[in-house]
């Protein structure tokens, strides 16, 4: 059995949005008691992560750490047709996920902890993406 539903997640530009509770909604309304489920963003230049949900430190770690190995404006990118944040935002959804898959068990999305599943807008300006949200039996 399948249950499928999708998210459109507004973003504020560069950053992370969490969308763990809206996972966990769709968990719950397919009334999956035991299964998996996958999320997958159907965009070229966001993301997906599974990682801390405590502390924000973590999250602008993160972000530092990608814009000091992936640059805004890297001479060697030919593709800048939407500005220098372009092809550098497409490099980074490629280091990172497009997709990610969670174990349900007694009807909910078993995730550690401190984890949380986070968008991750790599683009500078606010956007609108759309995440796939699958959960399988």
């Amino acid at each position: 059995m399948a249950f499928a539903r999708q998210l459109e997640i507004a973003t504020s530009g560069r950053g992370f949005t969490d969308i763990t509770s809206q996972v966990e909604g769709i968990v719950r309304a397919s009334e999956i008691s035991a299964g998996l489920v996958n999320v997958f963003i159907l965009h070229t230049s966001a993301s997906l992560i599974v990682n801390e949900n405590a502390d924000p430190d973590v999250r602008r770690d993160l972000e530092r750490f990608l814009a000091d190995l992936v640059p805004d404006g890297d001479p060697r990118f030919l593709h800048t047709a939407e500005g220098a944040d372009d092809m550098a935002a497409h490099v980074r959804s490629v280091l990172t996920a497009t997709s990610l898959s969670f174990p349900v068990r007694e009807g909910r999305l078993a995730l550690g902890t401190w984890q949380g599943i986070y968008l991750w807008e790599h683009r500078r300006r606010a956007h609108s993406r759309s995440v796939e949200v699958t959960v399988l039996s």
